[in-house]
C-alpha cells in the first residue's frame, strides 16, 4: 500500500511514528521535494537467525581485511547510498529524506555501518533506524566487491548481541534473497513489529570504539556467542 495525496510537514517525530505503525518514506526521484508513505502487501526481511553467510563470504569477513567503524561519518554513508550505480540510474534519497534521517542521526535513532578500506577509504556501508527491538534496513551500497555483504554480516551480528529480534529490509531483491531475505504477509510483518517494539534492545551493547573482528562476528551469527539475547 502507498499513500500519497496532500504533503504534511514531515518532522523526524513524525517519521519514527510512521515507523513504529509499518510504514516508511520515500521519493520518486532525488529532485522531487515530495515524500510518500509505503506500507507494502509483502514486507521483507531478514531473520536474525538466517543470515546466509557463503564460505567465500566467511573468509572474507574472518580475515578483517576491512575497517568495520560504527555510527561514525553518516554523511558519506548517506552519500554512498545516494550515489549512481550501476543497474540504478536514480535515487529516492532527497534532500528531505537527508536532512530528516541527518537529524535522527544525531537523536541516536539512526545508525550506520561503515566498511573501510586499510587506508581509510569508505569502501561500502549502511544505515537504518532504530525502535525498541526493531532496526528498518534504508539502504546499503559497495564500492568494493563484498564491502556491503560484510557490512551487513557486522549489522546483524551487532543486532543480535544486541537483543534485537526485526531486521526489515522494506523489499526483497534477487541480491538479498541470495542473502537470506523473505517477504512475509503486511499482518504478520505488523505482528512482528509490535512484539520487536516492546523489546528493550541495545545498539551499542557491543560498544562502537572496540572493533569487533571477523571471528566475534561469525561466532555471534552462529549464537556461539551471545549478549542481551541469543537472537
Amino acid at each position: 500500500m502507498t499513500t500519497r495525496g496532500q504533503q504534511t510537514e514531515i518532522t523526524p517525530q513524525l517519521l519514527l511514528r510512521a515507523y513504529s505503525i509499518g510504514m516508511f518514506p520515500m521519493s520518486e526521484s532525488a529532485d522531487d521535494p515530495n515524500i510518500f508513505w509505503v506500507d507494502p502487501e509483502e514486507r521483507g526481511i531478514f531473520p536474525l537467525d538466517g543470515l546466509t553467510i557463503s564460505r567465500s563470504l566467511a573468509k572474507k569477513i574472518r580475515s578483517d581485511r576491512f575497517e568495520v567503524r560504527i555510527d561514525f561519518d553518516f554523511d558519506s554513508v548517506i552519500d554512498g547510498c545516494a550515489q549512481i550505480a550501476k543497474g540504478r540510474h536514480d535515487t529516492w534519497i532527497n534532500a528531505r529524506i537527508r536532512e530528516l534521517y541527518h537529524a535522527l542521526f544525531i537523536m541516536g535513532h539512526v545508525h550506520t555501518v561503515e566498511v573501510c578500506t586499510p587506508d581509510g577509504a569508505l569502501a561500502g556501508g549502511l544505515y537504518g533506524v532504530q525502535l525498541g527491538g526493531a532496526f528498518f534496513g534504508e539502504s546499503m551500497f559497495h564500492r568494493v566487491t563484498d564491502a556491503s555483504k560484510v557490512g551487513l554480516a557486522h549489522l546483524v551480528a551487532r543486532l543480535r548481541f544486541g537483543g534485537f529480534t526485526l531486521l526489515d529490509t522494506q523489499f526483497v531483491t534477487p541480491h538479498l534473497e541470495t542473502l537470506g531475505a523473505i517477504e512475509i504477509s503486511r499482518q504478520e510483518y505488523h505482528a512482528r513489529l509490535d512484539e520487536a517494539l516492546g523489546i528493550q534492545a541495545n545498539f551499542h551493547a557491543w560498544p562502537k570504539d572496540r572493533p569487533m573482528n571477523g571471528e566475534q562476528v561469525l561466532r555471534i551469527i552462529r549464537g556461539e556467542e551471545t549478549g542481551i539475547s541469543s537472537g
